[in-house]
């Protein structure tokens, strides 16, 4: 599947533009808050910290690689500042680390579920749990063609829904 198939198809559960709004404030806290959480435990390797969130966004950013260069370039600059800032947000305390993850997560899940709510049908991950990394795409898209950028791929996109 095609990176303008895969966004089309997350697309079509995505209509409603009070759902797209939603989604572009609640994902960015899904994925903030999943890099939050898997900040600790830090393995020491070289004098370099490996996380978990690490070893995710890394995995996730070869996924979206091998789906469009361009995007898939983005997106892993994009893991990689969560990751900075999810880590800078572990470091400061427990508290902070445990808190603000779960809280994060929390608030990001709530806006997902009104904005499906406006939407009136499910989540796109429950037919297909490669939705979960096409959510981080689609925001990213969406964003990009609100600044009037990567006209080509919303192109493609209309054309493959």
């Amino acid at each position: 599947m095609t990176l303008a198939q895969h966004l089309a198809k997350y697309g079509e559960y995505h209509r409603d533009h009070r759902n797209v709004l939603t989604h572009a404030l609640g994902i960015p806290m899904i994925v903030l808050a999943v890099e939050v959480l898997l900040a600790r435990p830090a393995l020491p390797l070289g004098g370099f910290a490996l996380t978990p969130a690490i070893v995710l966004s890394a995995l996730a950013a070869v996924w979206y690689l091998r789906l469009d260069l361009k995007m898939g370039t983005l997106m892993t600059v994009l893991l990689a500042i969560f990751v900075a800032i999810g880590a800078q947000i572990a470091a400061i305390s427990t508290a902070a680390w445990i808190g603000g993850g779960i809280g994060l997560f929390v608030l990001g899940w709530a806006f997902q579920f009104l904005g499906h709510h406006y939407e009136g049908r499910k989540p796109a991950f429950v037919d297909d749990l490669r939705g979960l990394l096409v959510g981080p795409l689609f925001v990213t898209a969406e964003a990009l063609w609100a600044m009037g950028l990567a006209k080509d791929l919303k192109r493609e996109v209309e054309v493959a829904a």
